[in-house]
């Protein structure tokens, strides 16, 4: 299969829509009426979500960007550190999206004191892992987070990167996104009110980054640091993920309340 699609929607003078971005605000949209949604139905302020969806998206931006230039091109950005915050040329790590999003929702807790942190580290899991799918969806548009080269007969060649057929890794994690998303869009239905404050979430970081962890088999290398010819950065990352999510899952069965 050639994939050759132009990501830009439309290009108007100074303005520009990219499939990518229209992924991100397709997601948060959905996101934040799904969250009303389950506010309303657990006696919460629907009228918070609005601050609690700012305060996502700033803090996956932070976070994914930082975690990009400092652990998968630190050379270049410790050398030229004005270009950090320039997000605009590409460069978003998911792992600290993750970590942008925990420390943000920490904030918004901070500031919404009837809320507990984990109450709602459990109901977001699912709307922020699925708006992660979405983001692939648009990593696909732009022809980028592409596999490594193979004969597979579902193999891509991205023609705007090069003549090679490669695994297409971004449908293969927003595949794997959506699902993990699914189980606990399910789970929420079924187990929120009987499970402990932290099992979700928990879940949430074992599931996802066991998944993402595979991945990066097949995912062409994006870090300038070459850890080892067994593993990258991308799936040392999802280890420490995989760790933090047991040891909180085992931590939160182990509470009484």
């Amino acid at each position: 299969m050639n994939w050759n699609v132009d990501p830009e929607i439309v290009n108007i003078g100074f303005f520009s829509l990219r499939y990518y971005s229209l992924m991100f605000i397709i997601g948060f949209l959905l996101m934040g009426e799904y969250v009303k949604k389950l506010f309303t139905k657990y006696d919460q302020d629907p009228e918070l979500v609005s601050s609690l969806t700012t305060h996502i998206i700033v803090g996956m931006l932070i976070g994914s960007r930082l975690v990009h230039c400092f652990f998968y091109e630190p050379q270049y950005y410790f050398s030229h550190p004005l270009d950090i915050p320039k997000i605009w040329q590409g460069g978003l790590a998911s792992h600290g999206g993750y970590l942008g999003v925990i420390i943000s929702i920490w904030f918004f807790m901070r500031k919404n004191p009837s809320l507990k942190f984990l109450w709602l580290l459990d109901l977001l899991a699912g709307p922020c892992i699925f708006v992660g799918g979405l983001i692939r969806v648009g990593n696909l548009f732009n022809s980028e987070i592409y596999g490594k080269a193979t004969n597979v007969p579902w193999a891509v060649i991205f023609q705007r990167v090069d003549p090679f057929p490669r695994h297409p890794a971004q449908v293969y994690e927003a595949i794997g996104y959506f699902t993990v998303a699914g189980i606990l869009f399910w789970l929420e239905k079924k187990k929120f009110t009987e499970w402990k404050r932290g099992s979700l979430f928990s879940l949430s970081l074992i599931m996802s980054f066991i998944f993402r962890f595979f991945i990066e088999f097949v995912k062409d290398e994006q870090a300038t640091i070459i850890l080892s010819s067994a593993i990258n950065m991308g799936q040392l990352l999802s280890i420490a993920f995989v760790v933090g999510g047991t040891i909180l899952y085992l931590k939160v069965q182990k509470n009484p309340s």
